[in-house]
């Protein structure tokens, strides 16, 4: 059988020469998946765009072939590329608010693309949203996409890239942010696509729980080169290379809270890597041959470039840890934060209903539950940004304002924000030192001088070097930013971190970092209220956590309990629905770290 999918030598370089990706090769066949995973620039996106023949400004795609179906895409005029992207490939991107314009009905999104009469483009918009699990009458045409929860968003980009019968999908981190009900559901679509319309799918992440489950073989990039490349099992279940394996040892597990091992350093800027082994700076067993470059070689069903294939397979479990990370015994302290009878509203609509929760100095209470439970207006409430709600709040024992404009300064400094999207709280105008700057707290602070050594302080904390105060947000990393959002909260010097979905948009290898430093902040006596739908980092960070469902507690106690036998049909739910990695079959020659 021809492939669908032909990519041969595939190089996109700057205008300098500096390679960005190089040399990528891969074939897929009529309904396979290719899961693309790596940590943020190592090469995906530009991969995923590259394939659409499209490269970004200041970038060529310098070299190589890519064929779909008898189209070869990088011999196409301007006008051929754009027709090619609507019937030939299509593309659905991370955000869908950001391919959903918001002035157009959904009816003039999924039809404006397509040939034929009105009727045949309505029928055909129909026929595409029951296949989504979406209504297809007159009244759900007529929405626009801002009257749409995330979740359908998502689906409407979906059924827009595949209504004019594509060959090929590319689908960039498009279940990134989901809660775990949503994206399997939005995982299970992607997957019966490919069967009943016969699609050929790219599934670019650093999910890699989520391509276990979706993909049918795993490109492994790093540094703009493919380090490894197989059937999903083979790749994920025994991964030949050191990277691979790294950055599996760096996902949390559901069912055992692990020390994780972040990969030290960073992946190198373009053209900076160096000129042998692209990973043998990070590798902690690299050799003198891995100062010249190796080229990919078959190794237990997998294409490898490495050196030693073989060594990866026999590092499972060295760099993990036990359950030792339990806290055995609770001394209970009186709570810095507790609400009582918490209700919130939107209007006359009631979001949350007698929400009880204690947070306590050093310990973690997680808030989870789907899209639309109430977690972040939980925490606005908490934060005093909702002024609709009523209720009893205590901090350190006093009582709270509802509204931050009630609440002293001495409040405002003790609880701190962290948000999703660290741009939502750094100044893009503002260095890094500068917007640290701006939330110290203490005026003697800043008379005395002090501020530098604070901010000097906060970013050694969490491993940001002093050097990189004098930049701005968008010269650092997202892993970066997000760390730099937490020195921020730091130099307040607050008793309660409010902890909003803060790994959700991370790679793994970020997120493992994230966590550790977030665990070093409970050690030093901190309380956190950590809001997520990531149960594995649940599992991995939080003393206690609480279930919401509805805007309802519906189960709450010790994390250890609540997900190893769950009460509450929801919380069953939302187990049986979080996604795992193949088993390792592991190297049982090799012993774990705890008993070398």
């Amino acid at each position: 059988m021809m492939p669908v999918l032909n990519v041969s030598g595939l190089t996109v370089e700057r205008s300098d020469g500096a390679s960005i990706i190089e040399d990528v090769s891969l074939a897929l066949e009529v309904g396979e998946v290719m899961g693309v995973v790596g940590e943020s620039g190592s090469g995906k996106s530009t991969l995923a765009l590259a394939l659409l023949g499209h490269a970004r400004h200041g970038v060529r795609i310098g070299a190589g072939s890519v064929r779909i179906a008898d189209t070869e895409m990088l011999e196409l005029d301007k006008a051929a590329l754009r027709t090619a992207r609507s019937g030939l490939v299509a593309y659905v991107a991370q955000d869908p608010g950001a391919a959903l314009n918001p002035m157009l009905k959904l009816g003039t999104l999924l039809t404006e693309g397509l040939s034929g009469t009105s009727a045949e483009k309505t029928e055909r918009a129909r026929e595409i949203l029951r296949k989504v699990g979406l209504p297809g009458d007159d009244k759900f045409l007529e929405r626009r996409p801002r009257q749409l929860s995330g979740g359908q968003q998502q689906r409407i980009a979906i059924a827009m890239a595949v209504i004019a019968r594509p060959k090929l999908i590319i689908l960039d981190e498009p279940t990134t942010g989901l809660d775990v009900l949503t994206r399997s559901k939005v995982l299970e679509l992607i997957r019966q696509l490919c069967v009943s319309d016969n699609l050929t799918a790219i599934y670019v992440s650093h999910d890699l729980a989520v391509i276990a489950n979706v993909a049918d073989h795993v490109t492994v990039m790093y540094g703009g080169q493919v380090v490894e490349q197989g059937r999903m099992r083979d790749v994920l279940a025994t991964p030949r290379h050191p990277y691979t394996r790294a950055l599996l040892d760096a996902v949390p597990s559901v069912q055992l809270r692990q020390a994780l091992r972040p990969i030290r350093g960073r992946v190198p800027a373009v053209g900076e890597g160096p000129s042998g082994c692209i990973f043998s700076d990070r590798c902690d067993h690299a050799i003198e041959e891995c100062r010249v470059r190796p080229g990919l070689k078959l190794a237990g069903g997998s294409l490898v470039r490495c050196w030693r294939p073989e060594l990866a397979h026999c590092l499972t479990g060295l760099s993990r840890g036990s359950d030792h990370l339990e806290k055995a015994t609770v001394v209970k302290a009186p709570p810095m934060l507790t609400a009582t009878g918490l209700n919130a509203f939107y209007g006359s609509w009631q979001v949350l209903h007698d929400v009880d929760l204690r947070v306590e100095p050093g310990r973690c209470l997680a808030v989870v539950g789907e899209s639309g439970s109430g977690k972040t207006t939980l925490s606005r409430c908490l934060i005093g940004l909702h002024d609709n709600a009523t209720g009893q709040l205590s901090l350190d024992g006093a009582s709270l304002p509802i509204t931050v404009g009630k609440r002293d300064q001495n409040a405002r400094r003790q609880l701190q924000y962290i948000f999703q999207n660290p741009n939502a709280s750094l100044n893009p105008r503002r260095t890094i030192g500068g917007s640290l700057e701006a939330a110290i707290f203490d005026d003697v602070d800043r008379r005395s001088g002090r501020a530098k050594a604070i901010i000097a302080e906060a970013l050694d904390r969490v491993g940001i070097s002093v050097d990189l105060a004098s930049r701005f947000p968008s010269e650092l990393s997202g892993g970066q930013r997000q760390r730099v959002a937490i020195a921020r909260a730091l130099v307040a010097k607050p008793a309660v971190l409010l902890c909003d979905e803060v790994t959700s948009s991370l790679d793994v290898s970020v997120q493992a970092s994230v966590i550790e430093l977030l665990r070093s902040l409970l050690d030093d006596g901190l309380g956190m209220l950590f809001v997520t739908h990531d149960l594995a980092v649940v599992r991995n960070i939080a003393d206690e956590v609480v279930v919401l469902a509805g805007g309802r507690v519906v189960e709450r106690g010790a994390t250890s309990a609540v997900l190893q036998a769950p009460q509450h049909p929801y919380t069953r739910s939302l187990l049986a629905n979080t996604l795992q990695l193949p088993t390792d079959a592991g190297c049982p020659s090799m012993k774990p770290a705890a008993a070398r």
